[in-house]
Formats: C-alpha cells, sequence, structure tokens
C-alpha cells in the first residue's frame, strides 16, 4: 500500500475531532421506508424519494423494457451518437408539461448545474446567488471565474441591493424549494427583480418538481411563473421522479447555446437510455391521478408531522414541503440524536457543517408518500421519547 500523505491523515483526523467525518452505509434492499443496514431494519426518514416512486412496479417493468429495447449505456455523448429516441420522447414530453421550447437531459443535478452556470457567467459576467443555495451551484461560477456574491437567505432587498452594485447584468440564481430548509424561494419577486435589471434568472427546482404545484409543476406553478418568466429551469430525477439523472428546461435559443458551451453536456456519455424510459413512466405517473393521490397523501404526512411537533420542545422551521428539518445545534448533539433515533428503529442521518451552517447541525427529516401513516405516529413517538430527553 502506498504510504499516506501527512496532510491527508491531518484532514481527517481533524474531521474526526469535530465530529464532521463522513461515511457511507450500505442500504442492503431497495429504496423503501422500510431499510435494512447491516442486518436490521429501520423506518427510514432521510431519503428523497418523496412520492415513493423509486421502488414502483411500473418503473422497474419501465425500466427493463426499455433496456430491452435500446440497451443499458448511452454508448457516447449526445452530440456524437448517444442521443437515443427514449432520450428525445422523455425531452419532448417535460417541455410539453412544463410550457419550455427545449429541454436538454444531463447525467446529473451537479453536472446540470456546473454546465449552465459555467457556459453563461464569465468574468464579466456576475452570478448573483442565495446565501443557501446548493453546493453546484456555487461551484458552477467559481468553474466559470465569474464574480460570485451571495444575498441574504429568500430576501428580495437584499438581492435588489447587491445587483444595484454591480454594473454589468449576469446570472441571477437560486433554488426553488432549499434542500436543507425545506422553504420556498420568493420566485415570483426575483423573476420581477431579474426583468427590472435585466438578470437572467434562472432556478434549481430538484425538490419541488413532481412534489408541489398543479400536476406536480413544482416552484414555478405555486408561484404563477413561466418560461418567460422564468428562463431557466433545472430539475433532477433523482427525487420525485424515483430514477436519477437531470435536465435544464428553457427556450430553443438559449439550449442551442449550452449545446456549444455547456462542456458537463457535450463532453459527457449521455444517461443511460434505459432510465430515460422509466423517467418517462414517472412523469407520466406524477401527472396522473395516481401522482395527485401520492402529493395529496404527502400532504397529510407533512401536516401531521408538523402538527405533532409543534407540540415538542422544538423550533420548526418554515417548511410546509417534504423536507421537515430540525435543527439540533452542535455537530456532536446531532449524531448522538440521530444514534438514538437509530436504536428506536429510525433510520435519519445527521447532516453537518460543511453542508450546513456552523452550529445548525440538524436531523433532514424526509417525507415520503409511500410512509404510510402508523409510520408517521411511529416516528414522531420516537422524536418524543429522543427529543424531550434532552430538555
Amino acid at each position: 500500500m502506498p504510504n499516506t500523505p501527512p496532510w491527508v491523515e491531518a484532514a481527517l483526523n481533524e474531521r474526526r475531532q469535530q465530529s464532521l467525518l463522513r461515511q457511507t452505509v450500505t442500504l442492503e434492499g431497495p429504496q423503501t421506508p422500510n431499510a435494512t443496514f447491516a442486518n436490521h431494519q429501520y423506518k427510514a426518514f432521510c431519503s428523497n424519494d418523496y412520492l415513493g416512486l423509486a421502488n414502483h412496479p411500473e418503473l422497474i417493468r419501465s425500466l427493463h423494457e426499455s433496456a430491452q429495447q435500446y440497451g443499458v449505456g448511452g454508448g457516447s455523448s449526445h452530440l456524437v451518437c448517444g442521443h437515443l429516441a427514449s432520450h428525445q420522447a422523455l425531452e419532448e414530453a417535460l417541455a410539453d408539461w412544463l410550457g419550455y421550447e427545449r429541454v436538454m437531459l444531463f447525467s446529473t443535478g451537479y453536472m446540470a448545474n456546473l454546465g449552465v452556470i459555467s457556459a453563461l457567467a464569465a468574468k464579466d459576467r456576475p452570478v448573483a446567488q442565495d446565501k443557501l443555495n446548493h453546493a453546484s451551484l456555487l461551484d458552477g461560477a467559481v468553474l466559470a471565474q465569474a464574480p460570485l456574491r451571495r444575498y441574504l437567505h429568500g430576501d428580495v432587498a437584499s438581492a435588489e441591493k447587491l445587483l444595484s452594485k454591480l454594473a454589468t447584468p449576469g446570472l441571477l440564481v437560486t433554488d426553488g424549494i432549499f434542500s436543507m430548509d425545506g422553504d420556498l424561494a420568493p420566485l415570483a419577486e426575483l423573476s420581477k427583480l431579474a426583468a427590472r435589471r435585466d438578470w437572467l434568472l434562472m432556478v434549481d427546482d430538484a425538490h419541488g418538481l413532481g412534489c408541489v404545484g398543479e400536476q406536480g409543476r413544482g416552484s414555478l406553478a405555486l408561484e404563477n411563473l413561466d418560461a418567460e418568466s422564468l428562463p431557466i429551469l433545472v430539475g433532477t430525477f433523482g427525487k420525485a421522479f424515483g430514477t436519477s439523472g437531470a435536465f435544464v428546461a428553457t427556450s430553443h435559443a438559449m439550449a442551442d447555446y449550452l449545446t456549444q458551451f455547456a462542456r458537463p453536456y457535450v463532453y459527457t456519455t449521455a444517461m443511460s437510455p434505459a432510465i430515460a424510459g422509466a423517467t418517462l413512466t414517472a412523469l407520466k405517473l406524477i401527472q396522473s391521478a395516481e401522482g395527485q393521490a401520492r402529493r395529496e397523501k404527502l400532504a397529510q404526512h407533512i401536516a401531521y408531522f408538523r402538527h405533532r411537533l409543534s407540540q415538542l420542545p422544538v423550533k420548526l422551521m418554515a417548511s410546509n414541503t417534504a423536507i421537515q428539518p430540525i435543527v439540533i445545534g452542535e455537530s456532536s448533539t446531532a449524531i448522538k440524536v440521530s444514534d438514538a433515533l437509530k436504536s428506536l428503529g429510525i433510520w435519519c442521518t445527521a447532516i453537518r457543517p460543511p453542508t450546513v451552517p456552523v452550529g445548525s447541525a440538524r436531523l433532514r427529516i424526509t417525507l415520503s408518500a409511500s410512509h404510510t401513516d402508523d409510520d408517521l405516529v411511529f416516528l414522531c413517538d420516537s422524536l418524543e421519547c429522543v427529543l424531550t430527553s434532552l430538555q
């Protein structure tokens, strides 16, 4: 074995001492609320499978059929010979659903955000972002070597003040629903601000699409926005859709531009055509009566959870989405709370810095339509037991 450089060991030891060391755990079965880790059974409340589609029989069937017809691998980038009929069908269906001229598929949401921002921003085109935006959005600006400025979370006045100080218009970027807090960005006001200042608005709605809005059309539907008022929309398939990959919805001209200059699109093998077929099935489910029933079930779970937790000695965050964080504070304490829940049969990983700000380590409780009413009762009873013991 090669010798490990001392600076690597030092960095790891520092993370250990700060209770910040990350490690993988192996899930021994499909993505469902009934999770098995190390031969122990748990009820899982930290997955992004908000609608419970990841193990849906229709998606499994569609994946098999698509693989039979188109194979498993994309073979090359979309621009060489990797753009298959299943990709095209998914892009067209997404564009029709969301009301955009074009949709482009990406292998991951991280790559979509890197690709769009690095292609659109530059040293003379700044990027203004919400303070709590996802890391991939921040990294896109870094990759572009663009001036990056961050406004106070969800604060339109702060955003306007920031834009007024920048001489050149650029890219105004926000999450639709924030991944660690679960709250909704003020998209309608940001859209007006962008139009007034001649900035380009981009929204990453990874945690909204499928879950909220009419027909599950996400944050833009909640805020009554359209392709004109929201010119660049990024969505992912690894959350409510239950598959993997991502997309960018935009205009014909912008899609043509990104096709030339979004390097993660140009230089990456296309997503699996089998996954594209399964994702198209997921979209049809999201648009169907079953999808609406799942959103209603999820809303019922959220209401019950917030009612129960309001009676406990914790402060709930301003979230009406499937993401229901409970801020603990210190990382070591958050780990202890997570471990205590595991001992009761609840799997919910502690989220710690640098994913969240220092001093705001938390349980990121996520709810799914596939949870039963009994699951929610069990979760809330367990939280009551553990959280009251902290007092």
